[in-house]
């Protein structure tokens, strides 16, 4: 990946996956005090919430790192060539600590011990159907639509498809390792037990792998349209090289 340098990258993976968990905690604390009791009334407002912050978010950083937010999209991302390998370990380590980070800010900002550890188990065979399912269609919307042409779109997207799967999933759609891990850390009702943490996190990156061998299937090649960022990236470099990076974006 050419441009932007890689630590301003890393720091806008940091921000935004704080700012993304600080959004699904701190929406499911206000929730719950909002609508005590109504958990039909809570879940919708978290989902909204979600959905509205995660296009948000994609919009601030996505100009600088891709706005991925996922290590499962920034894996999927690589394995289409459109991120190196390195860069997507590295992006890793950032995404899970910005998750980690902003489940804090989002525990206190709330008045709440900084860090407490969920005992919300979640790990059934049906939540785990639930998050190979979430993963698949998330990866599956993102690169389809960089493949078809229409990455503008992708950031609306994925909120709606995030929005929707909160309500189509019985996982309430995390989809996403690096939140996932940092949902452990608020004992709240967005929260997850850190036993089901690996179960889930291996149902997401199968989910993940599913989702590459759909795209490839139904999306063999990237169209000059579609080679381009969700929220175009340093254009005036790549103006210069004649390139312009391929998706950047995610959950």
């Amino acid at each position: 990946m050419t441009g932007t340098s890689l630590w301003r990258r890393l720091l806008a993976e940091l921000l935004g996956s704080a700012f993304l968990a600080t959004v699904v905690i701190g929406s499911g604390i206000a929730a719950q005090r909002l609508s005590p009791g109504e958990t039909g009334l809570e879940l919708l407002e978290n989902a909204a919430a979600t959905a509205a912050g995660m296009y948000a978010i994609i919009l601030m950083f996505g100009p600088v790192s891709g706005g991925h937010f996922n290590p499962v999209v920034s894996l999927a991302d690589a394995v289409f060539g459109g991120l190196s390998w390195q860069d997507a370990a590295a992006y890793l380590p950032a995404q899970v600590a910005g998750c980690a980070g902003g489940a804090v800010v989002a525990n206190l900002m709330f008045a709440r011990a900084a860090v407490s550890i969920s005992a919300k188990h979640r790990a059934t065979p049906a939540h785990l159907l639930s998050e190979v399912v979430a993963t698949l269609g998330l990866v599956v919307v993102i690169f389809a639509l960089v493949r078809s042409g229409r990455a503008r779109t992708v950031p609306a997207s994925v909120g709606a498809y995030i929005g929707a799967a909160y309500f189509f999933t019985s996982s309430t759609s995390f989809a996403n390792p690096a939140i996932t891990i940092g949902r452990m850390f608020s004992a709240t009702f967005a929260g997850i037990a850190p036993s089901s943490v690996p179960a889930f996190i291996g149902a997401q990156v199968t989910g993940g792998v599913l989702a590459i061998g759909v795209i490839l299937a139904l999306y063999p090649g990237i169209t000059p349209a579609a080679s381009q960022v969700t929220v175009p990236r340093d254009q005036d470099h790549a103006a210069s090289d004649g390139q312009a990076g391929p998706l950047r974006a995610a959950t």
